[in-house]
């Protein structure tokens, strides 16, 4: 009996033991990558690793909103993907924690927070995105500038994101701005006129380029990459970056601030940074910042682009003033 009682006890502790072990092996991820990504990318990690990935997809804006509400107690470890001046913003608001990884090299260092609360992970500029079906129904042609996409005969025709949940779209109001010199009046009456061409602004900024590429919308104003995959997957479109200017996001990635499972996190945080991940990123149309990234060909490069002189630290910092005013003056008109 006694023997039975020990054998008992043993297989109870046995059972604890491998229970924590199993339960360490896992990491909390907040993901602003489209799904099919996240996952393909999550999924290689497991493979990899055997360390589970718990995470939920979020817009940039969700993300953060998320992060501000859990603050006392957060539930995520790491927050792969979003635009990098939500990550800023994030780091402004106390939301997450330096981490110098050892693969921090791989990338550039104009992409790389000095004091290691984000990294970059890929670049992508602002396209449009037009439903060549659609397009030849209506008579309409490809718009090729900003200038375009405010004439009267893209009335209603157009979809973007909804700049309060979306950093794409933020990316948009920055970006004007730019090509207005500066001048953020100038900006803001563009983009009342631009209001007039938009149908409904979505949460997400991968939304509208979803909607044109069935045709429920003719013209969308979004990512490059996530247009290119749409157009490479059969959708009927055609594409093209702004020749009076465009910006673009830098995706990022960060530690949250008293995460659940920093030690976990941190080997995921440093594994999104190496070869494997990187092809799998590279793989998606982006622009990879990582030296260790096989680039894929998808007919535009930055060297053939205008861009704007984006400053992502003055963006961050200007977030809440300037979606305050696109609420007062546009949102809050519709």
């Amino acid at each position: 009996m006694k023997r039975l009682s020990l054998f008992c006890a043993l297989a109870v502790v046995l059972s604890m033991l491998v229970a924590g072990v199993a339960a360490a092996e896992t990491v909390s991820v907040y993901t602003t990558l489209e799904e099919m990504h996240a996952k393909e990318l999550f999924d290689a990690y497991e493979k990899e690793t055997g360390i589970k990935v718990d995470w939920v997809r979020l817009t940039s804006g969700e993300a953060v909103a998320r992060l501000e509400a859990e603050k006392a107690t957060p539930r995520a470890s790491v927050w792969v993907g979003g635009v990098g001046t939500l990550h800023i913003d994030a780091k402004n608001k106390g939301l997450t924690t330096p981490y110098n990884s050892r693969v921090a090299s791989s990338i550039p260092e104009k992409f790389r927070d000095p004091d290691h609360y984000w990294i970059g992970l890929y670049v992508g500029p602002i396209a449009f995105g037009m439903n060549t079906d659609r397009a030849r129904e209506l008579g309409l042609d490809m718009p090729k500038s900003w200038a375009d996409i405010i004439k009267p005969e893209y009335e209603k025709l157009a979809r973007v994101a909804n700049p309060g949940t979306s950093g794409t779209a933020y990316n948009m109001i920055t970006t004007l701005i730019r090509i207005a010199g500066d001048d953020e009046d100038k900006a803001f009456e563009f983009l009342r006129q631009l209001d007039r061409s938009i149908d409904q602004y979505t949460k997400s900024g991968s939304a509208p380029g979803k909607s044109c590429a069935i045709g429920e919308i003719p013209v969308a104003i979004g990512y490059l990459h996530d247009l290119i995959k749409l157009k490479v997957q059969g959708a009927p479109l055609e594409i093209a970056v702004p020749n009076d200017g465009t910006g673009f996001e830098t995706a990022a990635m960060s530690m949250v601030k008293d995460g659940p499972d920093p030690v976990n996190g941190k080997k995921l945080y440093d594994w999104v940074l190496g070869q494997s991940a990187m092809d799998i990123v590279a793989s998606w149309f982006v622009i990879p910042l990582s030296s260790k990234a096989s680039p894929v060909d998808t007919g535009f490069s930055f060297d053939k682009m205008v861009l704007v002189n984006q400053d992502d630290v003055w963006d961050a910092a200007n977030k809440e003033r300037l979606l305050d005013r696109w609420n007062r003056e546009i949102g809050d008109l519709r």
